[in-house]
């Protein structure tokens, strides 16, 4: 299996084992990354959001200030859906390039590291989904840590996705971060030898 879809919750520790698997060759193509250039100065897609939600959510120098955007979208289901609305089609869009150029060139494995996958109900288009992984109290703690939230702004975060414990109910493998990056690398190492290469 070449082409999987990479998924977790916020703050579960999906970047850290995107990083284990490009360590093993993997070509991880990044939906967070695609929704930066997705609103890239010049981007028909920016000038739909500034429409939208009004030129306050632009920095001085014509960039989108993500942090401002968020706190109206995180606070607002009908916002946060007419940004989705506005940006995945172009998303999408970008994410199929890379999944064509990577399933073109020899990479063992194309990783699509899509945070809100089940929300998006995009799941069927992979054969596989791998789900990172940690319990929601996990989560708070570390979005309290990373991010700098008081409890109940961390809350709404989590709030504004499917329940991990949903989308490990549905994942086709699940990778537990619950624990140390030790204990997370020995569960990818193990997955890799199991799904991508299980002859070696």
């Amino acid at each position: 299996m070449r082409l999987i879809a990479l998924t977790g919750g916020i703050a579960t520790g999906k970047s850290s084992v995107a990083r284990m698997l490009t360590a093993r060759g993997a070509t991880v193509i990044d939906a967070d990354v695609l929704a930066r250039e997705a609103v890239l100065p010049g981007e028909p897609t920016l000038e739909r959001v500034v429409q939208r939600f009004g030129a306050d959510v632009l920095l001085p120098d014509g960039t989108l200030d993500r942090r401002k955007l968020g706190e109206i979208v995180f606070a607002d289901p009908e916002a946060r859906h007419d940004l989705e609305r506005i940006t995945h089609p172009r998303i999408i869009e970008l994410s199929q390039q890379r999944i064509a150029a990577g399933l073109a060139s020899d990479a063992p494995l194309i990783a699509v590291d899509i945070p809100l996958l089940y929300e998006g109900e995009r799941e069927s288009t992979f054969p596989g989904v791998l789900v990172v992984y940690a319990p929601p109290e996990v989560q708070i703690e570390r979005l309290r840590e990373r991010n700098g939230l008081d409890e109940a702004a961390a809350q709404q975060r989590l709030d504004a996705q499917l329940p991990i414990d949903e989308k490990r109910r549905r994942a086709t493998w699940v990778i537990d971060n619950s624990g140390d990056l030790d204990a997370t690398q020995g569960q990818v190492d193990a997955w890799w030898g199991a799904v991508v290469s299980p002859a070696a």
